[in-house]
């Protein structure tokens, strides 16, 4: 780290966490070693353990900041209002499939695995933090409490997890009918005016 600032060594760590997730995505966890990804990073294989202690130390790192990446991804094309809503359950689906399916195979490859599976663990208590937290950045966008928000995002999430897994439409239209059904009640409940509103126009 002498040639580098802290935040230029940071900075390339994350570079490097991109290219070997995309690497790991592309070509599969088992049998794409050191030597394949240091290639594919334009490093020499030694000089990749400056940022990692081993393979398991970059596979570990590596999914738990790309998956965040993309949960963050996904929360940036959030509905602004309640006419959004329809927007977003119909597009997400499809465009998350296309854009970060390897990237949810990857993952669960990895975090079903023994050896990693208690990261898994805990990188999913991490989601269920900040699925709370956008949760309520919504309620004041939706009306609707961030409780009842919650548990639809993970419906949401989950559905579309299993689109980009195995581009089942019949489940996914089974899940975001019942999203939608649940949502327009929650509307009637919470914020009946946007309804008003929304006939208006």
């Amino acid at each position: 780290m002498a040639n580098y600032t802290e935040e230029q060594w940071y900075a390339k760590k994350v570079e490097l966490m991109e290219k070997c997730y995309e690497c790991f995505a592309e070509h599969g966890l088992h049998g794409t070693g050191i030597r394949v990804l240091a290639s594919e990073c334009g490093f020499n294989h030694t000089k990749l353990y400056t940022y990692f202690k081993d393979l398991d130390d970059m596979i570990i790192q590596s999914t738990e900041y790309c998956m965040t990446k993309v949960e963050a991804d996904f929360m940036a094309k959030a509905p602004v209002d309640v006419q959004d809503l329809w927007r977003f359950i119909e597009e997400i689906p499809y465009w998350t499939a296309e854009k970060h399916g390897k990237k949810y195979r990857l993952m669960y490859q990895v975090y079903t695995h023994p050896k990693y599976r208690q990261y898994g663990q805990k990188f999913f208590a991490g989601v269920d933090q900040r699925y709370t937290e956008y949760a309520k950045l919504l309620e004041g966008k939706l009306g609707i409490p961030y409780q009842k928000l919650r548990a639809l995002i993970f419906i949401m999430i989950r559905a579309c997890v299993h689109y980009a897994l195995f581009e089942d439409e019949f489940y996914l239209k089974s899940q975001m009918d019942v999203l939608k059904e649940t949502l327009e009640l929650f509307i009637m409940k919470y914020t009946p005016k946007a309804i008003s509103s929304a006939q208006a126009e």
